[in-house]
């Protein structure tokens, strides 16, 4: 059995490396190394998988969530509604352009941003709604965007843990997350499900006016070079980053179903274990498992990871601290009661190994090796 990671890059490298090496040749024999022609290729492909009309690639996903409230208009004390549990970019990306984050509970079951606390929230300030598509499922998106059009809200999909998660709507429409709501932004980090080799986002819309302005502001605001018309960034996603993910994006829906088939090994290991909760899958949505996270039920789940990392078993939490915990996001209009869901989340989940290349023997000593040490601990 070969050793046990949390994602495995270099091995799903492997797989295809003549086709990534023969890319990033091209690109350096080309010279094309910023907005080369493997950028428009890339998202045009991009465009095509997700069925929307635009795709504008930048730097980063944080850079794409900060771009998309660029973008949208918002001004200083506005505010944007968003999920208490999910990764620091999601509230830093709003709090860094002087717009207030309004963190809101998410369910205890699916993680997601629960629609209910989104519009209690909802005072004469609110502009937005970021929902956080988390780990590889979508938020409830019909009950958010109704809320939204009731409102007069924007919504902008956080839509980094779920490149490719499809989204059924009641009428039978099926879309892509990303895609729903006024914006989808999303990261190429290399873990992601569709991974670069380096730093790399992307952001979704079907609105022209919008796309226009994006296109804009991530090269400095320029219209025509050297001619400035909105205050923009350094944003631009690289030549050699975009013709790995061109190669990549051919495998992306065998990338997901390969961890929708390690879950589905997962869970039944862990069946019959009562201090486990699998993930639970929403009817809304598929699942794409950028991770495999379970709550641990009465249980020590730091003795867990520590027992496990003994036996050469990586495991994660993701994540530890709630957002509303976070020293540079405090605020006393908040009390532990309205976060009841993401205290008891942040102290009891633990992610396991899940990624393209993980092997039935691997997922076997995970889990056996897991189920030995509650045994041992009851």
């Amino acid at each position: 059995m070969n050793n046990i990671t949390m994602v495995d890059l270099k091995g799903q490298y492997q797989n295809i490396k003549s086709e990534i090496d023969a890319a990033i040749e091209q690109v350096i024999e080309s010279a094309g190394f910023i907005n080369g022609p493997v950028v428009s290729e890339f998202t045009n492909e991009l465009e095509n998988y997700l069925g929307v009309k635009n795709v504008i690639p930048c730097g980063n996903g944080t850079d794409a969530l900060q771009l998309a409230l660029m973008a949208s208009g918002l001004k200083p004390g506005d505010e944007v509604i968003t999920s208490d549990f999910t990764f620091i970019a999601t509230a830093e990306t709003i709090a860094i352009l002087g717009i207030k984050p309004r963190l809101v509970d998410v369910n205890p079951d699916n993680f997601l941003i629960d629609p209910d606390e989104i519009e209690k929230a909802i005072s004469s300030k609110t502009r937005a709604i970021i929902p956080v598509h988390l780990y590889g499922q979508s938020a409830n998106m019909e009950a958010i965007l109704a809320i939204a059009k009731k409102n007069g809200l924007l919504v902008i999909e956080d839509t980094a843990q779920a490149m490719g998660t499809d989204y059924l709507f009641e009428s039978g429409t099926k879309k892509k997350a990303g895609t729903l709501g006024n914006i989808g932004c999303t990261s190429f980090f290399p873990s992601k499900n569709l991974g670069a080799f380096g730093d790399a986002g992307a952001i979704f819309t079907d609105d022209d006016g919008l796309a226009e302005k994006l296109r804009y502001l991530v090269n400095h605001g320029m219209k025509k070079r050297y001619y400035h018309d909105y205050i923009g960034v350094n944003s631009r996603l690289d030549s050699i980053q975009a013709a790995i993910l061109k190669v990549k994006l051919k495998y992306l829906d065998s990338y997901n179903l390969s961890r929708q088939k390690a879950a589905v090994a997962y869970d039944a290991a862990f069946a019959g274990e009562n201090k486990l909760q699998v993930p639970v899958r929403v009817p809304w949505s598929s699942h794409i498992f950028h991770q495999y996270t379970l709550i641990c039920k009465d249980t020590d789940r730091n003795m867990l990871i520590k027992e496990l990392n003994k036996r050469s078993v990586p495991a994660m939490i993701y994540y530890p601290v709630p957002l509303h915990k976070q020293k540079a996001y405090a605020d006393n209009s908040y009390s532990a009661d309205d976060f009841q869901n993401s205290n008891m989340l942040s102290d009891s989940v633990i992610s396991l190994p899940m990624h393209t290349e993980l092997k039935d023997d691997q997922i076997d000593y995970i889990s056996t090796n897991l189920l030995e040490i509650i045994q041992k601990n009851k």
